[in-house]
């Protein structure tokens, strides 16, 4: 398992894990949205153990963008390490998707990975009418490479549904119950379940907050300590920002830690100090 992954997998997968989506018909779907607008940035640290290992940032452009006829959110999370890590890990990884306004469907996906020597640039174009994706990937000194998938309804990629989770109540959800999951990734479509895991309060360096947690379902790996290993934490509030992941792994203990934001569409509801 490529090193690569030992900082920034926590929050990928936190973010793969809670894609699905709740349509079956080819009708264009409509999601009220409540939760966030333009301009909003978040920003994060991250802790490999009690090192400060990376920093990630996930912002939404201060402009909508048009993509295929489509007006859209121009979403994007990028990564990179820091301090001690940068010398012997460097990454610098940007995930960026156009996300419909109406739907909060993926219109395009971009993806650019540099990490250490390693490098990969990857574009994805959704059709939801016609239910496919055209992917184009480019690796170091390789060709393109081109192909075309076959997807279900409304299927999400890894940054749009991030921002989908956000529009869902999870006020009359019960405690355990499993929210099946479906997204696009990697060429292909994949499937996990997300249990929600109820209401806590956090502590985090931007403030203490009431949190919604969410715990997805690792598959079988070499990294995690279990399938219930991630555990993801959102802003109990109407913007249900992610606040905090956690995971446990085999080689020690990520913490991605929210430290500042900005352009939050409502009051993000921190608990008073006594």
């Amino acid at each position: 398992m490529n090193r690569r992954w030992l900082l920034f997998s926590p929050l990928l997968l936190a973010f793969c894990a809670i894609l699905w989506s709740f349509n079956t018909t080819k009708t264009e779907r409509i999601v009220p949205n409540h939760s966030f607008a333009k301009g909003e940035v978040l920003r994060y640290k991250v802790h490999y153990g009690l090192i400060n290992a990376a920093e990630a940032t996930v912002e939404l452009s201060d402009e909508i963008q048009k993509v295929n006829d489509r007006p859209c959110y121009k979403a994007t999370v990028t990564g990179k390490t820091t301090g001690s890590f940068d010398f012997f890990l460097r990454i610098r990884d940007t995930w960026r998707s156009y996300i419909d306004t109406t739907s909060i469907l993926p219109q395009r996906f971009f993806l650019s990975i540099e990490e250490n020597s390693y490098r990969k640039k990857e574009t994805i174009d959704f059709d939801h009418q016609k239910n496919v994706v055209q992917v184009e990937t480019r690796r170091k000194q390789d060709p393109a490479k081109k192909g075309t998938f076959k997807t279900p309804d409304n299927i999400q990629d890894i940054v749009s549904g991030f921002y989908f989770l956000r529009t869902l109540n999870y006020d009359n959800r019960k405690v355990g119950e499993v929210i099946r999951v479906q997204g696009f990734f990697d060429d292909e479509v994949f499937n996990m379940d997300v249990t929600y895991k109820g209401k806590e309060t956090v502590e985090t360096k931007a403030g203490v907050i009431r949190a919604i947690r969410l715990v997805p379902k690792m598959p079988e790996n070499k990294i995690f300590k279990g399938e219930n290993a991630v555990s993801v934490y959102l802003s109990d509030d109407r913007n249900k920002i992610p606040v905090l992941f956690q995971a446990e792994m085999f080689v020690g203990s990520v913490k991605v830690d929210m430290y500042k934001y900005q352009g939050l569409r409502n009051r993000l509801n921190l608990v008073a100090k006594n």
